[in-house]
């Protein structure tokens, strides 16, 4: 079952594919805009401005994701595609080395034991301090005897 944000997307894209005429529309496959027209959100209308950017539209991500595979796929010329697919391929290397920057598995682990060693030095510096207590025989005979005594 495909999620609503999918569908909404889906909407989004049909709505576009209307407003860049039928000349670019007819490019793409009609099995391909049948699915779009078929699976988008029936309740969602979005909001999309002909007058403005696509880069400034307030677009989903899979939205813009589905028009730049239109955009490689059905749009541009060879020389054109070239270039996009240097430009996809090196955004998806700079990704990919910041999810592993952030993500790394050795830094993770640095930071655990950074962290576990502070732990012991902080539980290092704590002493538990020892409280005596009588034994239970000799609480008994306090009483015994402080019983007495209260009754001379």
């Amino acid at each position: 079952m495909m999620n609503i944000e999918t569908r909404q997307a889906y909407s989004e894209v049909n709505q576009f594919l209307k407003l860049i005429g039928e000349k670019k529309s007819n490019k793409i496959p009609f099995k391909l805009r049948k699915f779009f027209e078929r699976e988008m959100d029936k309740n969602y209308i979005p909001t999309i401005d002909a007058n403005i950017p696509i880069k400034e539209q307030k677009l989903k991500r899979k939205t813009i994701a589905i028009i730049a595979g239109l955009n490689l796929q059905y749009w541009c010329k060879e020389d054109e595609k070239q270039k996009l697919l240097e430009i996809y391929f090196n955004n998806e290397n700079k990704y990919k080395k910041e999810l592993q920057e952030k993500y790394n598995p050795n830094d993770i682990f640095k930071k655990n034991i950074k962290s576990a060693e502070e732990d012991t030095t902080s539980t290092e510096n704590m002493q538990l301090s020892l409280v005596e207590e009588d034994k239970w025989y000799k609480k008994i005979l306090k009483k015994i005897s402080n019983f007495f005594k209260k009754r001379k």
